[in-house]
């Protein structure tokens, strides 16, 4: 049975060098921010295991199950915050922002995928550790800002959300359609394959076959699965109606929300928000 562990400030941010996991198989109640300064290993997460080294970041969320397997003497910096602390901070720019951190668990390995992110993540972590070693005035005030920006990176790493099945060699094109998708999915004359197609000039046949060669599924399925997540998203994280967020994603009325979303889920939208709360 996993060990839970409590939070009992809203952020704690600390340095650890270690030659093995103290505790394994761990469950916390607050997000944990865990950045590889130095070495390698495994990481083990909700009984997936993945390999880690030096400049990778990884998010556990609360309810997650983890646990690092060293393969050397590590070194880490590990920022710890309640959720109370997201919902506190007034983000400017991205949306849904705590939301976006509890669906961080779907990615594989390191939540960084943008190179420039990398590098200044790790600018980032080395003013947090020199903050932490010199505990000079004022320092609390900044160790905030620079975990503010980390989180907001981490946010926006998390959004780029790809087929899990893409293809390693995906080209820029590619990427731009699935970036074209998550933009305009609440428009569904732009989710035509008519229009995605017409938006980068090629027919829809050749856009079906382009598209399916890239992330093995079909332009249709990618968009319905990534539609019903971000429907997820708003019965999870927000107090919209289901009226609501019908209109919000072009839908009719209730019903023809209802039918989509039960055609993937099994459940209504209003039953699907009550076993959230059960």
């Amino acid at each position: 049975m996993a060990k839970k562990e409590n939070l009992h400030k809203s952020l704690e941010v600390y340095y650890e060098k270690v030659d093995s996991c103290p505790i394994r198989d761990r469950q916390f109640n607050f997000f944990e921010f865990v950045y590889v300064i130095s070495g390698k290993g495994s990481y083990a997460i909700n009984g997936n295991d993945l390999p880690f080294t030096a400049g990778d970041l990884f998010l556990i969320t609360p309810k997650d199950c983890h646990a690092f397997e060293l393969g050397c003497t590590c070194e880490f910096m590990i920022v710890r915050f309640a959720p109370s602390y997201v919902k506190a901070y007034n983000w400017q720019s991205i949306d849904h922002i705590e939301c976006l951190l509890y669906y961080s668990s779907h990615l594989s390995g390191s939540i960084l995928v943008n190179t420039d992110d990398r590098l200044t993540v790790a600018s980032l972590i080395d003013a947090i550790q020199r903050a932490v070693e010199q505990k000079n005035i004022y320092n609390e005030d900044l160790l905030r800002h620079l975990v503010n920006a980390i989180i907001v990176i981490a946010a926006r790493n998390i959004s780029i959300t790809k087929p899990e099945r893409l293809s390693p060699n995906a080209d820029v094109r590619m990427l731009k359609i699935l970036d074209y998708i998550q933009e305009h999915i609440c428009c569904p004359d732009r989710m035509k394959i008519s229009a995605i197609a017409q938006e980068f000039g090629v027919s829809p046949t050749y856009l079906g076959s382009y598209f399916r060669k890239q992330c093995n599924e079909s332009i249709q399925q990618y968009i319905s699965t990534y539609r019903i997540r971000q429907i997820e998203h708003r019965l999870r994280f927000s107090d919209r109606r289901v009226h609501e967020i019908a209109e919000e994603f072009g839908f009719a009325d209730e019903s023809h929300i209802n039918k989509f979303f039960k055609r993937h889920k099994g459940v209504s939208l209003k039953a699907y928000r009550v076993s959230l709360q059960a």
